[in-house]
């Protein structure tokens, strides 16, 4: 839900704003606001970018999610979501307020980005770390080379 329901607030701006239920171009004559607005979004999407694709790997998170488990996990998903979602919608919105195709061109290369993050279990625990199975005490995973878990002999499935 999370991640579709900004998804789908763009799409309701976006069917608003060319059907003319709302007025585009309201702010269109200020250039002096949109030079300042497409330069805070700008910073903000660049920044917020790499930061959302690598946020489970900084030091802090990891440690937030082996003390919290799967509420820090639920915790930083949000905060991920939140920091490619907020400025999508935030640009999606100034792309009709001022007709400045940048804006939209950001609001689709969050989009995009969203996809790289998108909140399925599975990534979630390789990410966090917080899958079933437990490293061993040289840092491997449980399973041998052949990615049998008892490192005998593969199954008629393995080569």
């Amino acid at each position: 839900m999370q991640f579709w329901l900004p998804i789908v607030i763009c799409l309701v701006l976006i069917v608003l704003y060319e059907n003319e239920v709302l007025e585009p171009a309201v702010w269109q004559g200020f250039k002096v606001n949109e030079y300042y607005a497409a330069i805070v979004m700008e910073l903000v999407t660049i920044c917020l970018i790499p930061l959302s694709l690598r946020l489970f790997k900084f030091g802090f998170v990891k440690r937030s999610f082996t003390a919290n488990g799967p509420d820090a996990l639920l915790r930083w998903g949000t905060v991920r979501m939140d920091m490619l979602t907020v400025p999508m919608m935030v640009n999606t919105f100034l792309y009709y307020q001022f007709m400045n195709v940048a804006f939209g061109y950001m609001g689709i290369i969050l989009l995009l980005c969203m996809m790289f993050v998108y909140p399925s279990r599975r990534r979630c625990e390789d990410e966090s770390g917080l899958s079933g199975s437990k490293p061993t005490k040289d840092g491997n995973s449980p399973t041998k080379g052949n990615g049998n878990p008892t490192g005998g002999k593969p199954t008629a499935g393995q080569k």
